[in-house]
């Protein structure tokens, strides 16, 4: 990820912007310090994208209507000697 000081990300803002297309997310910081980052569209649009629900998922996959046997076991512990 390239690195732009703010007065140097103000001074190219067009070029940042672009670079955010060919090279990614491109970081800013101020006074040393990371402090923003500056994403393409496409990289904002698939990290806010909605996420598929736990259910959906289950619903989704393969195992769906396989009927498991999900009881616990009952019986009592083992004894061992320590």
């Amino acid at each position: 990820m390239h690195s732009w000081q703010l007065q140097e990300a103000k001074a190219h803002l067009s070029e940042l912007v672009r670079n955010t297309k060919t090279e990614g997310p491109q970081e800013i910081s101020v006074r040393g310090k990371p402090t923003a980052v500056v994403l393409s569209q496409e990289d904002f649009q698939r990290l806010t994208a909605p996420k598929q629900s736990l259910s959906e998922f289950i619903q989704g996959s393969p195992l769906a209507g396989l009927d498991f046997d999900l009881e616990r076991d009952k019986s009592p512990d083992r004894d061992i000697d320590l």
